[in-house]
């Protein structure tokens, strides 16, 4: 049986006050990420990160009780301007402007480092993340809905239903991309494109 990560060991032990510290945990996520792009999880310890960033284990210790913070504190560094992307949609001057501007900023999040985001995805499902991951989906939803309902396509609960049907699809077809090794952006963006815009028409919520 896979053993179970309590959410309160995955909390970073302090967070940086100044900009020294901001430094060294900005060298330690970014030490983190190249071992995990390079070696996988075999290779994904604190000692090699701590090796990797040029900080002695102490210094990481001071931030990070284990590997499995360390990942969190990635997983938000990498989730952060998504969430700040999808917040954007919403003042897009046509509804197929940004739907594209949505699905552009997600498959960027995914293709920039790939073997990142797919070894992330795969920690984002084991670890105590629901808040985090709820976060975010709700950014994305409510950017969907704010999109809907300023160009007319619902208000309301029908608009809040098919934004989150609109952000499973994006989520579930470019997650599924990421897992079989795909690299072409723009396939990738004009397929999930036509499904969100497929979803709208079919739900007769507006003809694009």
């Amino acid at each position: 049986m896979a053993r179970k990560t309590s959410k309160n060991h995955i909390e970073p032990r302090k967070t940086p006050a100044q900009a020294r510290s901001a430094e060294t945990v900005a060298a330690i996520l970014e030490a983190a990420a190249r071992i995990l792009e390079d070696k996988g999880f075999r290779g994904y310890n604190t000692n090699d990160v701590a090796a990797r960033a040029g900080v002695s284990i102490g210094s990481l210790y001071q931030y990070f009780p284990n590997k499995d913070a360390i990942t969190k504190a990635l997983l938000r560094r990498e989730t952060e301007p998504l969430s700040a992307a999808f917040e954007q949609v919403g003042d897009a001057p046509s509804l197929v402007e940004g739907l594209q501007r949505f699905v552009s900023a997600a498959v960027a999040h995914q293709l920039r480092r790939p073997v990142l985001a797919r070894l992330l995805d795969f920690e984002e499902a084991r670890l105590p993340l629901q808040a985090e991951n709820g976060a975010l989906g709700e950014v994305g939803a409510k950017a969907l809905g704010r999109l809907l309902s300023r160009h007319g396509a619902g208000r309301g609960a029908a608009a809040r239903t098919a934004s989150h049907d609109m952000f499973a699809i994006v989520k579930g077809m470019i997650d599924a991309a990421g897992e079989r090794g795909e690299t072409d952006a723009q396939a990738l963006e004009a397929r999930v494109t036509a499904a969100m815009s497929g979803y709208l028409q079919q739900m007769n919520i507006i003809d694009l």
